[in-house]
């Protein structure tokens, strides 16, 4: 069998035993799509939202790109942001990244990655906002380690510069924005940085009128 047939065989079982354990269950998904939580993550695929929060379908809306990263210029990730915030009312949102992201080694490297180069180069930023400190780090593992959890910080401030954010924060006083790393090692969840609604920042970035 086929990787992508047995994708569709165990769907089909998954299907099932949810219907045999709760006859109602695909009736209320229909109706029912009220999470509090948008997820930011990376597209790593040993990083599924859902299982490593043990939360179920409706609970989180989930946003997932290399390196979970927040780009000003990233139509995908700001059409689900305004949607999360806008629609949903989302009441925290969460950028979580991961120990030993490859994203974040190909950042810190020299390699030519193609068309990745455009978007590693987001991460390059980060490295060279904080490069005193990375530099200090003579373990490589540790170094990047390290590079994740920062750029986690600095993806929550550009969460925090945006017009979507910063109205919600004028009027409705949420999302609260959070920062985790997760650890492949040990499945734990580390937050490493966190901005309440209204929290100050460079007034350059600060909208007046919205």
């Amino acid at each position: 069998m086929k990787p992508f047939e047995k994708i569709l065989f165990d769907n089909k079982e998954w299907a099932a035993k949810q219907i045999e354990e709760d006859p109602d269950y695909f009736n209320r998904l229909v109706e029912i799509q009220n999470p509090e939580i948008l997820w930011i993550g990376c597209s790593d695929s040993r990083v599924p939202a859902d299982k490593i929060t043990a939360t179920n379908p409706g609970e989180i809306f989930v946003h997932r790109n290399i390196a979970n990263m927040v780009v000003h210029t990233d139509l995908n990730l700001l059409s689900v942001l305004d949607y999360a915030v806008e629609i949903l009312h989302v009441k925290h949102i969460i950028v979580c990244g991961h120990y030993g992201c490859s994203g974040v080694k190909a950042a810190l490297s020299h390699h030519n990655m193609g068309i990745i180069n455009k978007w590693l180069r987001n991460i390059k930023d980060v490295y060279r906002f904080h490069q005193q400190e990375i530099d200090l780090i003579a373990d490589e593992e540790q170094k990047v380690n390290r590079m994740v959890e920062l750029n986690v910080q600095e993806q929550v401030m550009n969460l925090a510069k945006t017009s979507i954010v910063q109205k919600a924060w004028k009027h409705n006083q949420q999302p609260h924005l959070h920062g985790w790393v997760y650890g492949l090692s040990d499945g734990l969840l580390k937050p490493v940085f966190e901005l309440s609604p209204g929290a100050p920042m460079d007034h350059i970035y600060e909208y007046d009128d919205l």
